[in-house]
């Protein structure tokens, strides 16, 4: 019962990471990375579809997105959807492709876009944190029901403490990578 607890608690831990990658992926760093169309819908034929499933998304260039659709006829329907998106990009479509110029950043929209992953760090970092404190508790009720020891709890939360620390610097290294990528971008 008691490794079952911290596997849990690896597992859910490394599940909050995946999802920060996740979200670092679709901050905009001044190159051109398909994430960012990750949560583009398209109304296609009446239907809420995902850019990325009715088209080819490349990157020919450093800072530029190719979107080639499989139906050449959705073009002006992806065209409306990347427009009413928040990416804040303007789509240019030539009747084949739409291309995205990813514009380069200023020193100012460095600084914000530093701050957001810093929050985005943090949000990770409660996730893990919560996900300690239920394992923590889960613990503490396996050793009042004398499942373990007084002991074993005690090294049990140790262990805790130590997946906790490691997911922690994970979070901090990804962040910080990010954050590179964005202040040399």
């Amino acid at each position: 019962m008691n490794n079952e607890t911290i596997e849990k608690a690896k597992e859910n831990m490394e599940k909050s990471i995946k999802v920060f990658q996740k979200n670092l992926g679709n901050i905009r760093a001044g190159v051109a990375n398909a994430g960012l169309l990750e949560g583009v819908k398209v109304d296609y034929y009446g239907a809420p579809t995902p850019l990325t499933q009715m088209s080819s998304v490349t990157i020919p260039e450093p800072r530029v997105l190719l979107i080639t659709p499989y139906d050449v006829n959705s073009l002006d329907d992806i065209e409306h959807a990347l427009l009413a998106s928040n990416l804040g990009l303007t789509p240019a479509n030539d009747g084949k492709v739409i291309r995205l110029v990813i514009p380069q950043l200023t020193g100012e929209r460095r600084e914000e876009i530093a701050k957001e992953v810093g929050k985005e760090a943090e949000e990770a970092k409660i996730a893990v944190r919560n996900v300690r404190r239920d394992a923590m508790n889960a613990l503490k009720r396996q050793q009042k029901d004398d499942e373990i020891t007084e002991d074993e709890q005690r090294n049990l939360e140790k262990q805790v403490q130590k997946v906790t620390d490691d997911a922690t610097k994970k979070i901090d290294t990804l962040a910080d990578e990010k954050r590179k990528e964005i202040t040399q971008g």
